[in-house]
């Protein structure tokens, strides 16, 4: 692959089929849409972990959660370990991040270039309430806000990515042509769609005005659910706080029309971009950290292997990129590790060893690897076992350390609503899978590991009593912002 500059666009808790480019018919993101007519749309693609902090971590190493042991979201990435921007910096590329990053802190070499406007973890804690993940789990004072925050207006959130936007726009036109004499690497990280779900008014009502389906199995979001789900909607109340149909469409027309700011955000980097001439010198990436459940049966927020949160959206475009191709070839994130490496002219056995586990997105684009296992792992809050996704053509696995397994053939059920882990004739492939589970980790061993790291930090910070009077975030806060606990 030719050396290139590169850009890349991550959101946040972004629902990969709520994208015009993704099949949604009513949500609108031109933007999206023409990104992806313009390069590769990889439709099956995941996160390494369904959770903020855990996923960055992943993302910016290149290695599986229970490599680097960055749990939870009270296990923030701080620097020490080998990075793709820190690799790239000191090999001499521009590196620079604009946007949330949910590390420890802006006080850490985080293995930029230059580090602008960073979110980060609140006071270099973050959520210390997850530690808690036995079986008396508290249950999450900040719940309320999914609910009662949604509707139109401004948000911490949205005047945030605005920032986001202009600084982006501004390095572009002025800085970016400083750096010739390697690629430039423009890490562009925005918040919105995560909640609070309170959206820009042109864009809350162009949802709201109209009539919504319902969340998928609403319906049934009372009904006996399998343990670990159970678990989740205990300890995150979200939706008991969702009192009339109304606040629900409220919730879902903040959350679409937060794509739909979203997408225009991302329309002015890319039209700076263009307005700087780099556009043919540039590939450009969209991913997200992560999904979100977003009503479906009942459940709020992300922390689940439903495809709705494990599932993110990866777009990938620019030179030596075949233009408006659907690829179906299971993907992670991880395997943006090595691509990062091969935009700036530098893969190489010494900044590619052998325990990334990721696949170049540009080797997978044709197609060929129909057996790819794609894998991502949940030891966080809301949960009191962990939990594993093994993706291997149309079947997806989901194994517990602790809970019975979930088997999904997704060719023929999408939407995840046929369970076959019990079902006889699918017993092959359900242990065909649990194999390929145990080759990546240990299921029980690596859900006793992360226990032990979380029981000795909470223990460091005052022990069960003391965390749990640290309270519930809601969510962390930009800069400059004073965090609201409950």
């Amino acid at each position: 692959m030719t050396p290139a500059n590169l850009i890349i666009i991550m959101s946040d808790q972004h629902n990969r089929q709520l994208a015009g480019c993704y099949g949604h018919d009513i949500v609108q993101t031109p933007h999206l849409d023409r990104l992806a007519a313009q390069g590769a749309r990889f439709d099956a693609a995941y996160t390494p972990c369904p959770v903020c902090v855990p996923a960055r971590a992943a993302f910016a190493t290149g290695k599986y959660v229970h490599q680097i042991q960055h749990w939870d979201n009270a296990m923030p990435f701080d620097g020490s370990e080998p990075s793709w921007h820190s690799v790239l910096r000191e090999r001499g590329h521009q590196v620079v991040s604009i946007g949330k990053l949910h590390f420890r802190s802006d006080g850490d070499d985080n293995g930029f270039s230059d580090e602008q406007i960073g979110m980060h973890v609140i006071e270099g804690k973050g959520d210390l309430l997850g530690l808690v993940r036995d079986e008396d789990m508290p249950k999450r004072a900040g719940a309320y806000k999914m609910a009662r925050m949604a509707g139109p207006g401004e948000s911490i959130y949205t005047t945030y990515d605005r920032e986001i936007s202009a600084r982006a726009q501004v390095w572009l036109r002025q800085e970016a042509h400083k750096y010739r004499d390697k690629p430039w690497v423009l890490f562009v990280s925005f918040v919105c769609p995560h909640f609070p779900l309170t959206a820009p008014p042109e864009h809350f009502y162009r949802y709201y005005d109209q009539d919504l389906p319902p969340p998928k199995l609403y319906e049934l979001r009372h009904d006996d659910v399998h343990p670990y789900l159970d678990d989740y909607r205990r300890s995150f109340a979200y939706d008991e706080f969702f009192e009339t149909p109304d606040m629900v469409k409220r919730a879902q027309a903040g959350y679409m029309g937060l794509c739909s700011f979203l997408d225009e955000n991302i329309g002015n980097v890319l039209t700076a971009l263009d307005k700087a001439g780099l556009t043919d010198t540039t590939r450009v990436v969209y991913t997200s950290d992560h999904g979100d459940n977003l009503g479906n049966r009942g459940l709020w927020g992300k922390s689940t292997m439903f495809e709705e949160s494990v599932g993110v959206p990866l777009i990938v475009k620019g030179p030596g990129i075949p233009e408006d191709r659907a690829v179906s070839t299971p993907t992670n994130l991880l395997d943006l590790y090595p691509f990062i490496m091969g935009c700036a002219g530098e893969a190489s056995p010494e900044t590619l060893p052998d325990d990334l586990p990721g696949t170049d997105v540009a080797k997978l684009i044709d197609g060929t690897d129909t057996d790819r296992v794609v894998f991502s792992e949940y030891h966080g809050m809301g949960s009191k076992t962990a939990a594993y996704m093994v993706r291997k053509g149309q079947y997806k696995l989901v194994a517990y350390a602790a809970y019975p397994p979930q088997l999904f053939d997704l060719a023929e059920d999408p939407d995840e609503l046929n369970d076959l882990a019990a079902d006889a004739n699918a017993r092959p492939i359900l242990n065909e899978l649990m194999g390929e589970l145990t080759k990546i980790c240990d299921p029980q061993a690596t859900d006793a590991e992360a226990k032990a790291d979380q029981k000795k930090l909470m223990e460091r910070r005052g022990g069960r009593d003391a965390v749990i009077e640290w309270g519930d975030l809601g969510f962390s806060v930009p800069p400059g912002v004073k965090p609201q606990f409950d």
